[in-house]
């Protein structure tokens, strides 16, 4: 019969906890010297970005066009609480920096999703006056189509609120425009 291969973890969480250990032994002789905090190893820094970079290939941060943002923001929190850590309470570094990890994730997605919901909301409520648009020489009438549709498309999305926090529907401030077929016909 043939044996199944033991697969190897991208870290190895006993080498991780014994470099952990040594990083804090390091910084207790530090402080009570009174020197500064020695830099974070290049082994710890290697197994946070290890973490982090396999949590983004998660299915539920796959996708995301800031992910190198969320991983980065990953590391900082990692780099952050790294002092936290207390090897006597727990033997399993890997889990702890994992957790830190995927909650600075949703930290960064909630915060891309303000961003967006802001950007809809300015675009939303744009009016452009036609006097820019417009030619002083020129009879035609001009209008942005692009901000136009972004505006009529955006109007169907419910996941806009208003401040407040009631869920309702954000109509565009709109201007209303005449052409010159209304004008022909006499239309009001």
């Amino acid at each position: 019969m043939t044996e199944k291969k033991k697969r190897e973890h991208y870290v190895n969480n006993k080498e991780f906890l014994e470099a952990l250990i040594e990083y804090r032994t390091k910084c207790d002789d530090a402080e009570n010297s009174g020197n500064e905090k020695p830099p974070v190893t290049h082994y710890i820094g290697e197994c946070f970005l290890k973490i982090a970079q396999h949590l983004s290939y998660r299915p539920n941060f796959i996708n995301y066009t800031y992910k190198h943002d969320m991983i980065s923001d990953g590391i900082e929190n990692c780099l952050m609480y790294l002092h936290n850590f207390n090897p006597e309470k727990s033997k399993n570094p890997f889990a702890y920096f994992t957790q830190i990890i995927y909650y600075a994730f949703l930290r960064r997605i909630q915060k891309e999703k303000r961003q967006t919901e802001l950007k809809q909301k300015l675009i939303q409520n744009m009016v452009v006056d036609d006097s820019l648009v417009t030619a002083d020489h020129d009879d035609a009438q001009y209008s942005n189509q692009y901000l136009e549709f972004l505006q009529d498309n955006m109007h169907d999305d419910k996941r806009l609120l208003q401040e407040d926090g009631d869920e309702e529907e954000i109509k565009p401030k709109r201007k209303e425009r005449r052409g010159a077929l209304d004008e022909f016909m006499g239309e009001e």
